[in-house]
């Protein structure tokens, strides 16, 4: 099955009181090249993202998005430093009397207290975090993978119906070049009828030349090298790995056989059919860029 090379997959879920979610898209390239948008105090698991696509994806410019929110997983604690506190209010209440103040001390007073709370980050479990990001990574790569697929159908249909219109144009060719050569002898006795007259008119050397030209404008091999690239062309769409390279290899090979043709074959209905037939190969080579 052939896989398009651009592609968009997203997978979300609530896992140890994490809110995760994972976005994987992709556009055309010429190999694999990876990019990753995490949280800079998840950096650890950049290479780990990387190494997990890279066994599923075989080109394309990949970019991994990673959103991490904690709803029941706080990464922060909060302590009361106690001694400071008890510190600071026996403090005041010893000059309570002294001064004649009012003991209305309250929760808002302590929370204006220098050095009272410490905020302290608390260490996040590397191995889990990963393990959760992996699961909904996964889910990710799965509908990114789908997508990739369901195009490459599409395209698929695409080139094999563009390579059914060039097998007959190559049929084409091929009625046409005993025309051609039948169409060049009879051009030739007709010069010949009209410079010598109806006498003495040579039919060995009009076949002669007539053979001499079929050589020339010969484009067997060239039609049969066609067939066989299109009947490789099919056999790899059929195929269940990366064929992108390939295909590209096979496309030149068959705009090569073309150019041969068109430059073998000084004929107007053939000139048509080879216009025609690098126009659709142009398309066929254009569908490509975009297969994995």
């Amino acid at each position: 099955m052939i896989r398009s090379m651009t592609g968009f997959g997203r997978g979300h879920e609530v896992l140890n009181g994490r809110d995760i979610t994972v976005e994987i898209r992709a556009v055309n390239h010429r190999y694999y090249e990876f990019g990753c948008r995490i949280p800079r105090s998840l950096g650890f698991m950049e290479e780990k993202l990387k190494s997990l696509l890279q066994g599923r994806i075989n080109r394309g410019k990949v970019e991994v998005a990673v959103l991490i929110y904690n709803v029941d997983a706080p990464d922060e604690k909060i302590s009361i430093n106690k001694e400071v506190v008890r510190d600071y209010i026996e403090a005041l209440r010893s000059v309570k009397d002294e001064f004649s103040l009012n003991d209305d001390l309250s929760l808002s007073h302590v929370m204006r207290i220098p050095d009272a709370f410490t905020v302290v980050k608390t260490e996040a479990d590397e191995e889990q975090i990963w393990a959760d990001v992996k699961s909904v990574a996964e889910q990710a790569l799965t509908k990114f993978i789908a997508m990739r697929e369901t195009e490459g159908e599409r395209m698929k249909a695409d080139l094999l119906s563009r390579l059914a219109t060039i097998e007959g144009w190559v049929g084409d060719v091929e009625s046409r070049s005993p025309v051609i050569v039948e169409e060049y002898r009879k051009r030739l006795y007709d010069k010949m009828c009209d410079v010598l007259g109806n006498t003495n008119i040579d039919e060995s050397r009009i076949l002669l030349e007539a053979g001499i030209f079929s050589e020339k404008t010969a484009v067997d091999e060239e039609t049969v090298r066609l067939r066989s690239h299109i009947a490789q062309f099919r056999t790899m769409l059929d195929g269940d790995e990366a064929i992108g390279r390939k295909l590209d290899f096979l496309v030149q090979e068959m705009n090569r056989e073309t150019n041969t043709i068109g430059s073998k074959v000084q004929d107007i209905e053939v000139t048509k059919l080879i216009v025609d037939q690098k126009s659709e190969i142009e398309k066929i080579r254009e569908q490509i860029q975009n297969i994995e």
